[in-house]
């Protein structure tokens, strides 16, 4: 069945949260949900940007119902907290989409001395998730992973996960996405095994950049300059508000079911579509050997 991103299914009355939503394809996602009717949660870490991204979304969207709510990804006294706000209220959607897309040219760390783009990218999300899972479990919630295309073109070492020997910024994030997909893929399969009707779905955007994406004070203000280059790639690029379309789907569409893989129709852009996964990606062999290793490192058994 296609998909109409300008004719979103009726939202009124769910309640979704979006990770790192004060920007880029989060804002995005949040905007266009909370359009749907939603009242959507943008779960961000500058306070500041999440009320420029609130503001502009209440500008844009007459009756939007939004919120903030305080996390760090990176921070696990952030992320605990966060996770007990979730657990005291009714979600019926988390889209795990914070993240580092732009790497750190040397090898860094994070407080607890995991490597950061690890970190940003998976450990905060696994944590949360692993916190808050019995209340996604109660209301038979969608947990929205955001992948990346860039899952196709790297490899994930389970033997340096840290990448303690081998960091490259382009390395660190191709393999966090890998993680990222493989995890979103075995939290479907331990929710089936466990009888729950709660749904674990991966997306990716796409090609999506700021040169591309519509301008909003507070929000995405790209210069003229990346204005001018971004469009030079037109023809394989889309704006964020497009790359947005891919987790909006998996939050609303009836006919997306959990372990199910959504992106862009021709690859970098377009609308979303289901999709092949890499193998790595499904692989329940590669799960299981990345899952206690990520249970260790976010210092956080999954009940599951």
């Amino acid at each position: 069945m296609g998909w109409d991103a300008a004719a979103l299914p009726d939202a009124h009355g769910r309640t979704v949260i979006v990770t790192g939503a004060n920007a880029g394809v989060g804002y995005f996602t949040s905007e266009q949900l909370a359009q749907a009717g939603a009242h959507v949660v943008l779960a961000c870490r500058d306070p500041e940007r999440a009320e420029a991204a609130i503001s502009a979304i209440r500008r844009r969207v007459p009756h939007a119902s939004v919120e903030a709510l305080p996390l760090d990804v990176t921070d696990r006294r952030s992320i605990d907290a966060a996770a007990d706000a979730l657990l005291g209220r009714s979600v019926d959607a988390l889209v795990l989409n914070a993240g580092m897309v732009h790497p750190p040219r040397t090898r860094q760390t994070d407080e607890y001395g995991n490597e950061l783009v690890l970190a940003t990218n998976v450990l905060g999300h696994f944590r949360l998730v692993a916190r808050c899972i019995p209340a996604l479990v109660q209301t038979d919630a969608r947990i929205v992973t955001l992948g990346s295309m860039a899952a196709r073109l790297g490899r994930l070492r389970i033997d340096d996960l840290q990448l303690e020997r081998s960091y490259t910024p382009w390395r660190a994030y191709a393999a966090s996405k890998i993680a990222a997909q493989s995890v979103g893929f075995e939290l479907d399969r331990r929710l089936r095994a466990a009888g729950s009707a709660a749904q674990s779905i991966v997306v990716h955007p796409g090609y999506s950049i700021s040169g591309r994406t519509p301008g909003i004070r507070g929000v995405n203000h790209p210069s003229r300059a990346t204005r001018f280059a971004d469009n030079l790639q037109a023809a394989w690029t889309q704006g964020k508000d497009g790359g947005a379309h891919a987790p909006v789907r998996a939050v609303l569409d009836p006919e997306v079911t959990g372990g199910d893989y959504l992106g862009p129709a021709a690859f970098t852009k377009g609308p979303p579509v289901h999709i092949p996964a890499t193998r790595a990606s499904r692989s329940p062999r590669l799960a299981a050997a990345l899952w206690p290793l990520l249970e260790r490192a976010a210092a956080q058994p999954f009940p599951l």
